[in-house]
């Protein structure tokens, strides 16, 4: 399959995964899988077919590794990223001393006024290196890496979780733990 062809279907899941299963008619259940065979029906259905060895390749060579197959193969989701509700069933893990969120310069006045909110989001994500908070904060601009003091966030009662693909995620970071 090549880039492009997988980089559509990488966006579809995205959509259909995180934002509006419904749209096309796909049922999450309250942790976020969906039937792969259900997947496949409902986007065939909504006029974008897909194979499902078209869907193993794009779960498989996903750079960010978004999303994820269960332990049968026969369910899927994304791993994190929803603005749908579901428990993700992930525990609260201790965090790395510092974590990164990379952003746009027209972005800094608000987070530093409101620090990092989730807004459609369920959580807060954080990258656990800057060359990733790099490259996310690259998608709409150029990127401006802020530093996340993690440490004194956990130890002030902050939860973090970390999902299947190494993300963390928190529901908010306020500014004063930011620089």
């Amino acid at each position: 399959m090549d880039e492009r062809r997988m980089v559509k279907i990488s966006k579809y899941l995205a959509r259909h995964l995180r934002h509006s299963p419904g749209r096309i008619g796909l049922n999450l259940d309250e942790h976020g899988w969906a039937r792969v065979d259900d997947l496949l029906a409902a986007a065939a259905r909504h006029g974008f077919p897909f194979t499902a060895d078209e869907l193993e390749q794009v779960v498989e060579n996903n750079d960010k590794r978004r999303y994820a197959f269960d332990d049968t193969g026969g369910r899927i989701r994304a791993s994190q990223g929803h603005s749908v509700a579901v428990d993700l069933e992930l525990i609260p893990t201790a965090p790395p001393p510092v974590l990164y969120h990379g952003t746009v310069e027209r972005s800094l006045s608000a987070i530093r006024r409101e620090g990092l909110r989730r807004m459609n989001r369920q959580a807060v994500h954080l990258s656990p290196d800057r060359a990733t908070a790099v490259r996310v904060g690259a998608r709409r601009g150029r990127p401006v890496v802020l530093v996340v003091d993690a440490a004194r966030m956990a130890a002030d009662g902050h939860e973090f979780r970390v999902s299947a693909n190494g993300v963390w995620l928190v529901d908010a970071v306020p500014a004063e733990y930011l620089s």
